[in-house]
């Protein structure tokens, strides 16, 4: 043996001689600590053998399933200022109860004759309305006078065309009839005058012919004159019947002219009365809205705007409630993985916060302090914190849920699945496996075991 150690191995004393090494050298002991190992192993694979339940584990907070059960803010519909508070936090409020008043911070809102100013308007617009209504109704009884009239008028002158026609025809016969009878005078002037040269009649004679002769020529002439007269009177009367529709028509067109832009103004002052009727109603109702109150039975959990003058924007949450009665459940989110594990009807073991429980996931039957839900639904879409949402409501054949929770306290959720050895989901766990996957009886309701 190398000599590197400086200490002298020739002066060791004999180990022997210590409690511990005589200990150790006892065959005796050695044989009991090996029956020692040999019966933690035999239990120990026995306890690998033993059926372990397998779960599904989630965390979460106590919620409400109605989502007007939850707690809410209640904000201000308009712009303004705390007047005056009348409640405090903590107290009970039933729906309708006042919770603050609230003052105007708009300058077109700080008249406190609003709505009466806005109400004269509104009468004095719809006054104006009917009185343009009147006027459209006046012209229109006028219109149809002048329509009346326009026919008479046009009647009136197509008699007189209808004389003036049969007068241009009795002319006409008249100017024929002179026409034959300075002919027969004519005749009788020839006649007459051959017969004084003869000697057979008289100068008197010749000149009474000569005469009648003359008077037949101006009679024709005189017809002539009436015919071209009565002609004339036939164009006067079809003037006359055109002055008569275009004068009738002006005043008709001017008429129905003006009835248009009465109408159009009454549709107009209709137009402006909707319009302050829709302010005043606005008006009104903003009044209203300064009372803010409570749209639910509930309790005052906080005042966000607090303090007498703090003024708010529009759309600012003024105090928090939460309703006086409310459907307890549990929001709990699980990993994707576990996700198809998940059914509607699915039976849950929940721990809350607050409230003592000893549970054993694999041996759920052993546990204490936990409380049965039923899973209601199943979000479809992922959560920002990369787990499935689930909601739980309470198990009405377990036992009921304590009094004492409130939405917002913690929870711990357990969704209980396949009965199976231990050393199987110690196999399953160290390689990453999800739990086995199957359906409950079919496919919705109470989580069964598996379906032999």
């Amino acid at each position: 043996m190398l000599n590197i150690s400086k200490n002298n191995l020739d002066n060791q004393e004999e180990l022997n001689e210590f409690n511990s090494m005589q200990n150790v050298s006892n065959r005796v002991r050695f044989l009991t600590f090996n029956k020692l190992m040999t019966a933690i192993l035999i239990i120990f694979l026995i306890f690998m053998f033993l059926p372990w339940t397998q779960n599904v584990r989630g965390s979460g907070a106590v919620t409400t399933l109605d989502p007007s059960q939850r707690p809410q803010g209640i904000q201000s519909a308009i712009p303004g200022r705390v007047e005056k508070w009348y409640v405090r936090e903590g107290d009970t409020i039933r729906k309708g109860d006042t919770i603050v008043f609230i003052s105007e911070v708009k300058s077109e809102y700080f008249d406190t004759l609003l709505l009466d100013r806005t109400k004269k308007q509104i009468n004095s617009k719809a006054f104006s309305q009917k009185s343009y209504e009147q006027k459209a109704q006046s012209l229109f009884q006028n219109i149809e006078g002048l329509k009346i009239e326009r026919r008479l008028k046009l009647k009136q002158a197509q008699n007189k065309l209808i004389q003036a026609n049969l007068k241009v025809v009795s002319d006409s016969i008249d100017l024929e009839a002179a026409k034959t009878q300075i002919s027969i005078a004519k005749k009788q002037f020839d006649r007459t005058d051959t017969l004084e040269s003869e000697g057979l009649k008289s100068r008197v004679d010749r000149e009474d012919k000569e005469l009648k002769l003359q008077l037949s020529q101006a009679k024709l002439v005189s017809q002539q004159q009436k015919l071209l007269e009565s002609r004339n009177e036939v164009l006067n009367a079809e003037i006359e019947i055109n002055r008569v529709k275009t004068e009738y028509n002006n005043k008709i067109a001017k008429a129905e002219s003006d009835r248009a832009s009465a109408l159009s103004s009454k549709y107009t002052t209709e137009a402006d009365v909707a319009k302050l009727e829709n302010m005043y109603s606005n008006y009104e109702f903003r009044q209203g809205i300064r009372y803010i109150t409570a749209p639910q039975d509930g309790y005052i959990n906080r005042a966000i705007q607090a303090g007498i003058g703090e003024t708010f924007k529009e759309g600012a949450e003024i105090v928090s409630i939460m309703p006086l009665q409310i459907d307890l459940a549990v929001e709990t989110f699980v990993r994707p993985i576990d996700l198809p594990l998940l059914h509607e009807g699915e039976k849950v073991r929940i721990i809350f916060d607050g409230w003592p429980a000893i549970f054993f996931s694999g041996w759920p039957n052993m546990s204490f302090g936990t409380y049965g839900g039923e899973v209601v639904a199943v979000e479809r879409n992922i959560s920002p914190n990369g787990r499935y949402r689930v909601l739980i409501k309470p198990d009405l054949e377990d036992q009921k849920w304590p009094d004492v929770i409130r939405a917002g306290s913690g929870a711990k959720t357990f969704a209980l699945l396949k009965d199976v050895a231990i050393w199987y989901e110690i196999w399953r766990q160290i390689n990453g496996f999800p739990p086995d996957y199957y359906l409950p009886e079919g496919g919705k309701g109470d989580s069964k075991k598996d379906k032999k």
